[in-house]
C-alpha cells in the first residue's frame, strides 16, 4: 500500500502546491489502484501525560530558566556588597520601606527590651526571698548602665536601646549586625568620669572584610578551628588616615563573648548573613518603575491638558501651493490662509491662574483634556508588588502601604497572628544577643568588682557563669485590633485556668514581679489613705468589693 503525505504549503505559496500534487500523482503510478491514507496535518504528535518531578509544559517554560547549585556561603561572599549596596540604596530613597524598617524595630524592640534576669541561686544557698532582692539590685543597676550612653557606648553616643536600633537596621540593609565588647581600665575611665569598664562599639558590617583562604580557616572575614567554629574576626580600621586590617578574638581566654555578630542563616554552613530585601529587589526596582512612568505620564497629560483642533493646512499643504502652475490661483489661496491667520493672531487663549478664551480663529476647536493616568489596573498591580515586598521584610501589608481599605476585625488580628512569630523570632536571633552578650560582660565586671555582692565572691561567679548570667528579654505587647477583646479574652483565660499571670503579662510586654510589686504599693496607699481598692472585684447590688469569686447560681429544681 502506497501512503502519499501531502506537503503542508505556506499560504500563497504556489510551488509547495505543486510540489504536493506532482508527489500524489507518483504514488498512484506505482502500482494498481489501492487506498491511499493520507497522514494527519497536525502539528506535533500528541504525547503521554507522565507523573514526574519538573515535568515541564509544552512552552518549555522550565528548560528555558536557568539555575545551578552552589554553596550558600559562597554565593553570599559573592553577591553580599552588591546586594548590600542596592538595599540601602532602596531604603534610602523609598518612604515605603523607610517606615518598614521603622516598623520592624517598633515590633522587635519598642522603645527597648527589658532585662528579666532568671538566675539559678540556688546552688549558692538563696532562698527565695534572698534571690527576689539579689534580682531587684540586678534589674535596677542594669536599667542605670543600659540608659547612660556614656556607660554603655564606646563611642559615648548612644544608650544601648539605641545601639540595638542601629544592629536591626544593619540586619535589614545587611543582612548581619557586628559589634565588639571592649574593656576600659581605670585610667581610661578616669577623664570621662564614669564607672563601668564594660563597653559596646558597634560597627557596619561592610567593615567586616571579605577575604578568604580555606588554607587558614579564613572565609568572608571570619577565622574558623578546625571545628568550623568562630575563633576571630578580620575588620578594616582607619589609623591615621591609612586602612589596615586587624583581626579581633571572637572570646577571651576566660569565655567572654569578644564580638557579638547576628544574623540569620540559610544554611548550617552559612558564614555571613544576607538582607532580607534580596528576595524582593527586583520587584522594588518594577515598582519603581511603575511609578516614575506613572507619575511622568500623569504630569505631562496635566501640562497638556488641552488642545487646539485647526483646519489650517501645514508646511506640506503650502509647499504643494506653491508647486502649482497657476500663479494667480496661487496668490489667491496664500491671501485666503494669510487673513485667516491675521484673524488666529487676534485671539488669545489662556489656561493659566487667569483662564480666558476670547476667540478662536474660524473652524478651530479647543478640547479640555483629562489625565488618562494611572489607570484602573494600577492600583491593584502596584498593591501586589507592595505585598510582595512587606511579605519579604516580615511585616504585614497594611503597614508597610498604610493601606487599611477593606480591613475587618478578623482580617486585622489574622494579619498580626501571622507576622507575630516572625517578630519574635528576629527579636531573639537579632536583638536578644547584644543584649545578653553586654549583660553577662557587665555582670561580671560588677560582681567582680564588688558592686554587686555575691555569695562565694567572684570565684563563685567563675565556676556558676552561665547559671548567674542567664536571663530574658521582654518586648512589647503583641498588638492587638481591639484592646477590649483582648482583655476580655486574657480575663477568661485567667478564670479559667488556662494562663498564667506571669504569661499574660508578657503578652502584654510586662514584668510580671514589677506588676505584682507595684499593684502591691499601690493598694497599700490607698489603703492608707481609706480609698476603695481598684484591684478587687467590684459586686453589682449592695455594692462593696471581695477578692473571692461570685458564687455560681443554684441549680434550678425540677
Amino acid at each position: 500500500m502506497t501512503v502519499a503525505t501531502k506537503t503542508r504549503a505556506k499560504s500563497g505559496s504556489k510551488a509547495a502546491a505543486r510540489a504536493a500534487s506532482a508527489s500524489t500523482r507518483v504514488g498512484q503510478a506505482a502500482g494498481p489502484s489501492k487506498e491511499v491514507v493520507k497522514a494527519p496535518v497536525a502539528g506535533a504528535p500528541s504525547r503521554r501525560a507522565t507523573a514526574r518531578w519538573l515535568r515541564d509544559s509544552s512552552t518549555g517554560v522550565l528548560a528555558m530558566r536557568q539555575a545551578s547549585l552552589v554553596d550558600s556561603r559562597d554565593e553570599n561572599r559573592r553577591m553580599w556588597e552588591r546586594i548590600s549596596a542596592l538595599a540601602l540604596d532602596f531604603i534610602q530613597n523609598s518612604g515605603h520601606l523607610k517606615g518598614a524598617v521603622d516598623q520592624v524595630l517598633a515590633d522587635t524592640v519598642g522603645d527597648g527590651l527589658k532585662l528579666r534576669p532568671a538566675p539559678d541561686l540556688k546552688k549558692l544557698g538563696y532562698s527565695e526571698e534572698e534571690s527576689a532582692e539579689w534580682i531587684k539590685l540586678v534589674k535596677n543597676r542594669w536599667r542605670r548602665y543600659a540608659e547612660n550612653p556614656d556607660e554603655v557606648d564606646a563611642r559615648g553616643k548612644f544608650t544601648l536601646d539605641q545601639l540595638v536600633d542601629v544592629a536591626l537596621r544593619h540586619s535589614i540593609g545587611f543582612g548581619e549586625a557586628v559589634g565588639v565588647i571592649s574593656f576600659f581600665t581605670p585610667e581610661q575611665r578616669r577623664p570621662y568620669g564614669i564607672q563601668s569598664g564594660t563597653k559596646l562599639c558597634l560597627t557596619s558590617p561592610h567593615r567586616l572584610v571579605r577575604d578568604t583562604d580555606e588554607f587558614v580557616g579564613l572565609h568572608s572575614g571570619v577565622i574558623h578551628d578546625v571545628n568550623g567554629r568562630p575563633i576571630a574576626y578580620r575588620f578594616k580600621e582607619k589609623q591615621s588616615g591609612i586602612e589596615v586590617k586587624r583581626d579581633y578574638r571572637a572570646r577571651d581566654a576566660d569565655g567572654r563573648t569578644l564580638v557579638v555578630h547576628a544574623f540569620d542563616p540559610w544554611d548550617a554552613e552559612d558564614v555571613r548573613g544576607i538582607s532580607v530585601i534580596a528576595s524582593a529587589l527586583r520587584t522594588q526596582a518594577n515598582y519603581h518603575q511603575l511609578r516614575e512612568a506613572t507619575v511622568a505620564t500623569a504630569i505631562l497629560q496635566t501640562v497638556f491638558a488641552a488642545t487646539l483642533t485647526s483646519p489650517e493646512p501645514s508646511a506640506d499643504a503650502f509647499e504643494a501651493l506653491a508647486a502649482l502652475e497657476d500663479e494667480d490661483l496661487t496668490n489667491d489661496f496664500l491671501d485666503y490662509f494669510g487673513a485667516r491667520l491675521d484673524k488666529a493672531k487676534e485671539s488669545r487663549v489662556s489656561l493659566d491662574s487667569a483662564a480666558q478664551v476670547s476667540h478662536l480663529a474660524p473652524g478651530e476647536e479647543l478640547k479640555l483634556l483629562t489625565p488618562g493616568a494611572p489607570g484602573p489596573d494600577y492600583l491593584p498591580f502596584s498593591n501586589d508588588l507592595k505585598r510582595e515586598t512587606a511579605r519579604a521584610i516580615g511585616v504585614t501589608y497594611s503597614s508597610y502601604a498604610m493601606d487599611h481599605d477593606g480591613a475587618t476585625y478578623s482580617s486585622t488580628r489574622m494579619e498580626g497572628a501571622t507576622i507575630w512569630p516572625i517578630v519574635l523570632r528576629r527579636r531573639k536571633r537579632i536583638a536578644a544577643p547584644f543584649y545578653q552578650a553586654v549583660y553577662e560582660s557587665w555582670l561580671d565586671e560588677e560582681i567582680g568588682e564588688g558592686r554587686i555582692p555575691l555569695k562565694g565572691g567572684y570565684r563563685a561567679f567563675l565556676a556558676n557563669r552561665h547559671a548567674l548570667t542567664w536571663a530574658e528579654w521582654q518586648g512589647p505587647p503583641k498588638p492587638t485590633a481591639d484592646d477590649k477583646k483582648s482583655a476580655e479574652a486574657q480575663s477568661e483565660r485567667l478564670v479559667n485556668g488556662t494562663s498564667t499571670l506571669e504569661i499574660e503579662c508578657a503578652e502584654n510586654g510586662l514584668d510580671v514581679d514589677d506588676v505584682i510589686e507595684q499593684r502591691a504599693r499601690e493598694a497599700e496607699k490607698l489603703r492608707a489613705k481609706n480609698l476603695p481598692n481598684v484591684f478587687e472585684r467590684v459586686r453589682g447590688g449592695g455594692g462593696g468589693s471581695s477578692t473571692e469569686p461570685e458564687p455560681k447560681a443554684k441549680a434550678r429544681k425540677k
